[in-house]
This record gives C-alpha cells, sequence and structure tokens, in this order.
C-alpha cells in the first residue's frame, strides 16, 4: 500500500505543477482514502470513468480533465454532484494534471504522442512551451502523415492540405490547442498536428500552405495519463489499470 499524500507529492514534483498558469486546479481535486493500492488512468473524471473505478476497485484515479474549471459558479448540481457522490461514497482520490501534464517531456500527451509517430521533439513554441515541435526521420507527403495517423489512432483526421509541400518540420499539441497554429507556421512547421480545428484554421493553412490535421481531441490525449500513472504505480509497487471511455470528440 501507498500514502495518498506520497502519491500527490511525486505528481506534483513531477509535473512541476506550480509553474504552469492553467484553466483549473493541477493536483488532488477530491480526497479519497488515505491509503492507495490501486490507480485507474483516462482521459476525462467522467461519471463512465469513475464508474469503471468503482468496478475495478481502484482507490486512485488520475486524469487529464478533471472536474473544476476557471467559469464554475461554484454549485454542485446535476452532472457535477453526480460525479462528486460517486467519488465520495467510495472514497476515491481523484487526481487531475491538465497543462502540466501536457508539457511534461517523457509522459506528457505531447511527448506520448509524439512517440507513437516516431516524432522527437527538438524545440517549444507556444504560450508555456505547451507545442512541440520536430523532424520526422525523413520528409512525408500529407497523405502519407495522415495515413500515419490514422493507423495510430484509430480514426482518420480532419486534413486541411496546405501547398502540398514536403513535410520536414512537424508541430503538434495535442487537444483543443488549434490556438497554436500560428505559432506553429512561425515556428517554421511545414504541418501542424492536434486535436481540434475552427473555422480559421482551414483559412490559414490555405493561405500559408502549412498542413493542418485535427485528430479528435480525446483520441490525441489518451497517452498521457495512463504514461504518467504506469509510472507512479510501478515506483510505489502498487496495481495500475488504463480505462478508455470512448468519445467521438
Amino acid at each position: 500500500m501507498t500514502q495518498r499524500t506520497e502519491i500527490e507529492s511525486t505528481l506534483n514534483t513531477l509535473l512541476e505543477v506550480e509553474r504552469f498558469r492553467d484553466y483549473g486546479p493541477n493536483g488532488l481535486q477530491v480526497e479519497g482514502k488515505s491509503e492507495v493500492h490501486k490507480i485507474v488512468s483516462g482521459v476525462t473524471a467522467s461519471r463512465a470513468l469513475i464508474d469503471a473505478a468503482i468496478e475495478a476497485h481502484a482507490d486512485a484515479i488520475v486524469v487529464h480533465h478533471g472536474l473544476f474549471w476557471k467559469g464554475h459558479d461554484g454549485r454542485v448540481t446535476g452532472w457535477l454532484k453526480q460525479r462528486l457522490e460517486r467519488l465520495l461514497a467510495h472514497q476515491i482520490n481523484l487526481f487531475a494534471y491538465h497543462l502540466p501534464l501536457d508539457a511534461h517531456p517523457e509522459f506528457g500527451n505531447n511527448a506520448q504522442f509524439g512517440a507513437r509517430l516516431k516524432l522527437v521533439a527538438d524545440a517549444r513554441f507556444g504560450d508555456q512551451d505547451i507545442g512541440f515541435i520536430g523532424a520526422p526521420a525523413q520528409a512525408l507527403t500529407v497523405a502519407a502523415l495522415g495515413a500515419l495517423l490514422q493507423y495510430r489512432l484509430g480514426r482518420a483526421p480532419t486534413v486541411v492540405e496546405g501547398d502540398g509541400r514536403p513535410i520536414r518540420r512537424v508541430a503538434w499539441c495535442t487537444g483543443g490547442a488549434q490556438g497554436y497554429f500560428e505559432a506553429a507556421i512561425a515556428a517554421g512547421a511545414d504541418a501542424y498536428i492536434t486535436g481540434e480545428i475552427s473555422e480559421p484554421q482551414a483559412h490559414y493553412a490555405r493561405e500559408t500552405g502549412v498542413a493542418f490535421f485535427a485528430c479528435g481531441h480525446h483520441a490525441s490525449e489518451r497517452f498521457g495519463a495512463p504514461a504518467l500513472a504506469a509510472h507512479v504505480a510501478a515506483k510505489f509497487g502498487i496495481e495500475h489499470q488504463f480505462i478508455d471511455i470512448d468519445n467521438p470528440a
């Protein structure tokens, strides 16, 4: 068994949570049992994930998307009440890490995503250096990169092709990071990969020639939380299970 406080301290130190300006609290969001025997990891602290963690007899959950965000008015009603009452009734600790998990050079979403594409970042870009940029082993076509993404993620990305140039520099930032596209262009990318696309990005791709790939918010962020939780579980000799709650977004 491991003390909750040991896990919390390890996670917070590893992810350097204090150096990030974020949209919500990072770290322990809901306090549960003081002793942890099993960790479940997932992308989002949804009711489905919490129910699956209860079924798996977990004492702690590690996620990327937690329960509390800036702008929430503080009332515990509806979906929030339903999630919280399950966590509290079963004394399950909830740990959530947003931007710190995106940025971590080994266990983060971007590092783990890049590893699956055999991309190694040699520079960072964007606000708080969240975005990664690097060179593939050899130049890729737009079609080849799109096929690789579909193979690795199990879904076809939305692609705006740009001018069809060979892709020698790839920038990426998982999740809802379409707003980093201009910074990726300025950093010298031939292609940018993220989770979502909004209206402006198609025009930027066509006008600058830089290809844009939107892979799905959830699909692109399935790798950081389980890598982080597996590392901590191995460190303390406790059980870990990743539970992927499907999401079309």
